[in-house]
């Protein structure tokens, strides 16, 4: 059955099944990016103007945490959907959870903001049955691998980019122009389309993503499955524990010291997880040497987003302090410029796709460790922009600069998104252990969650009082992800050859 669904050429020479998980996480990104920018201009909005009046630090803070927490709960998603509801019910379990959640923080505006955290958690749940799973089955589209498999996740990531393009453009002109709640239920009703599609189209994808993972033992699965059960419960119940503690103030709960903290629980728990797959996970020398690839492209991935990922936060403020915004005397909302990296990821994907099928039919295509190194170097040209546009920068914010510094550093920020992220995606699913896929899956979205934490607690550091920090803040940036890249191209050489090696030990 999977090579059937290889052979079918459907969707743009790709299995038509691409389409399902296309529109799905199309709508999907578009209720997440929807919310994500405008969540820390409502957070620090003054109680006068509809908001919270938090401090910065905090407000960006809570963003970095619940991002983190979004992309962290891909672990637990991931094992859930291989070891008790497949990948397929994950995915629908996990829209229906995000929607409630957008429709939660919507309704906070009548109810207060214990339904507002409330809706935060749901989403975070809700995406972590989703996120891992739907990848994990862009991946199974493609059984032969290749720069084919490379190509589907390009478009993948381009239905990823249209709903993060069309985002910010409703919910920040809802959000900003007529009121914060409309832009959050606005991203809400994204969600419901994308569970409507996915309902009518599911069946393009055969008999991908039904099964579960079981155990030989039918009496083993079972109390396998009822552990896994009790295990859910329970962390769901101290769940609902701490949020009523906290949003009721028996719990005092200070996000900057939360997010320094969950920093070193997720560091703690790769190191952990990678030390498992090492000694007890059962691998082979082959797979082992595969798991050295994937440790090395989490590090790097890592930095990677902990730049990338200020988009929402110190840039996002940059642009609502320091951005001269005025379009023949309109001033558009803040969220707009978010919209530039999606716009240059729906342009130039293609592009890439069909490099990497290019290079891979003349037998030159580059290493994922190659190309996640010109994704760091891009990234930081892409933060270099943004000292100059910093520097001119006088006066406490008097002096605006134009958005095109912004536009600039999102096109080689993108750039080198487009290097690494979708090729990421995909060399989990190359180099990822079978039984381990949808695990694996989640271990590459930890990445993004340090990223995002780290990115959380820089962008607090935005202050219309204070510009002189901005050149520093991006001089430093733009520093790490250089040496990065520069240690990362010393590094290529030796990983490409060490995957060799384990793919010739495989053929034999």
């Amino acid at each position: 059955m999977e090579s059937a669904a290889a052979a079918d050429t459907r969707f743009f020479g790709h299995p038509r099944g691409l389409s399902t998980l296309f529109f799905t996480e199309m709508w999907e990104r578009f209720s997440f990016y929807g919310i994500r920018p405008l969540l820390v201009l409502f957070m620090t909005a003054a109680l006068a103007q509809g908001g919270f009046g938090f401090p910065r630090e905090n407000a960006a803070a809570i963003v970095g945490i619940y991002a983190a927490s979004v992309y962290l709960a891909s672990l637990p998603g991931g094992w859930v959907a291989d070891r008790l509801l497949g990948l397929r019910r994950a995915i629908w379990y996990g829209g229906c959870l995000i929607a409630a959640g957008h429709i939660s923080i919507a309704l906070s505006a009548l109810v207060g903001r214990s339904v507002f955290f409330l809706g935060l958690v749901l989403i975070v749940l809700g995406t972590g049955l989703l996120k891992p799973n739907i990848s994990a089955i862009v991946g199974d589209l493609y059984p032969e691998g290749g720069a084919r498999r490379d190509a589907g996740f390009s478009i993948f990531y381009m239905g990823i980019n249209i709903g993060a393009l069309l985002a910010p453009l409703i919910t920040g002109y809802l959000g900003e122009k007529v009121g914060w709640h409309y832009g959050f239920g606005a991203a809400g009703l994204g969600m419901i389309v994308g569970l409507i599609q996915y309902r009518l189209t599911s069946r393009w994808l055969g008999p991908l993503g039904v099964e579960i993972t079981r155990h030989p033992d039918p009496s083993v699965q079972a109390r396998q499955e009822r552990r896994m059960k009790w295990g859910l419960g329970a962390s769901l119940a101290a769940l609902a524990v701490l949020l009523v503690l906290g949003v009721t103030g028996m719990l005092d709960i200070d996000a900057v010291s939360v997010a320094h903290s969950m920093g070193y629980v997720i560091a703690g728990m790769a190191l952990i997880y990678f030390l498992y797959l090492f000694t007890l996970a059962g691998l082979t020398l082959v797979e082992k040497k595969r798991v050295v690839a994937i440790v090395v492209l989490f590090v790097f991935a890592t930095i990677f987003w902990s730049a990338f990922e200020q988009a929402p936060t110190s840039l996002n403020l940059f642009a609502a302090d320091f951005t001269d915004r005025v379009v023949f005397g309109w001033e558009m909302p803040t969220l707009w410029l978010q919209s530039a990296n999606s716009f240059f990821v729906i342009t130039l994907a293609p592009v890439f796709a069909a490099i990497w099928v290019a290079l891979g039919r003349r037998s030159r295509d580059l290493s994922s460790p190659a190309k996640f190194t010109l994704g760091l170097l891009f990234a930081g040209v892409g933060f270099a922009v943004m000292i100059f546009a910093s520097e001119r920068i006088q006066g406490g914010g008097a002096v605006r600069v134009s958005p095109w510094w912004l536009v600039a550093s999102y096109f080689f920020q993108t750039l080198g998104e487009l290097c690494l992220s979708p090729v990421g995606l995909s060399s989990m699913t190359k180099l990822a252990p079978r039984k381990f896929t949808g695990q694996m899956m989640g271990v590459w979205f930890m990445a993004a969650a340090l990223g995002n934490l780290v990115a959380g607690l820089v962008g607090g550091h935005v202050n219309p009082e204070n510009p002189a920090e901005m050149p520093v803040l991006f001089t430093r940036t733009t520093l790490f992800l250089l040496g990065s890249g520069v240690v990362l191209g010393l590094l290529v050489i030796p990983i490409r050859r060490m995957m060799a090696e384990a793919h010739a030990q495989q053929s034999r």
